[in-house]
């Protein structure tokens, strides 16, 4: 998951549901919008398992809306809620979303490398209700649990700081050192 607080599907569905008349637009970056001529192509459900490098099983389940724009289609309006929300009643007849399940907006164009986004907002302008994206990140589960990544071969942990050795003087050196002063390795 990432540290913007995610979108459950309920939620995210909750908001389109109180907005059905409005126009539905997605911003992917600062001051750019999708396209008004994208359609909605497909809604995946994807139940996640992993285990982190903690050794700690995790499991949570994403719910991903792809976005397409196609060649050459010009549309003054971005499609309407209302259209979006009849989409996910058909989704919905033939599988069900998880409630809890985490969206994100599939999408990519020209300018923009394919990528899943969470929504971060939703805002109402206008006659638009605009959902406006943010990238996922990476992170570690196990250190934002306060602990470590676990332990390599030699029972060292593998996530924290590890000092730099401090360099030995051979024996052999302490015969030539006539004074002991700081930095001149005796002490």
């Amino acid at each position: 998951m990432n540290n913007i607080q995610a979108i459950n599907w309920t939620t995210f569905k909750n908001q389109l549901l109180q907005h059905p008349n409005l126009e539905l637009q997605f911003q992917y970056a600062q001051d750019k919008l999708i396209d008004t001529s994208y359609h909605i192509t497909e809604i995946k459900q994807a139940p996640i398992t992993s285990v982190d490098c903690g050794g700690m099983m995790n499991a949570w389940t994403e719910i991903v809306i792809q976005l397409w724009v196609p060649e050459n289609e010009q549309q003054e309006q971005s499609m309407k809620v209302d259209k979006a929300l009849s989409i996910i009643e058909v989704v919905e007849k033939m599988l069900p979303l998880n409630p809890n399940g985490i969206v994100k907006i599939e999408f990519g164009n020209a300018e923009f490398d394919t990528r899943q986004m969470f929504p971060n907002k939703i805002i109402v302008i206008g006659n638009t209700l605009t959902v406006d994206l943010r990238p996922d990140s990476v992170q570690c589960k196990a250190v934002e649990r306060g602990g470590s990544c676990g332990v390599n071969n030699d029972g060292e942990e593998c996530c924290t700081v590890i000092p730099p050795a401090k360099s030995k003087l051979p024996l052999s050196n302490l015969a030539t050192i006539q004074t002991c002063e700081p930095g001149s390795g005796c002490c």
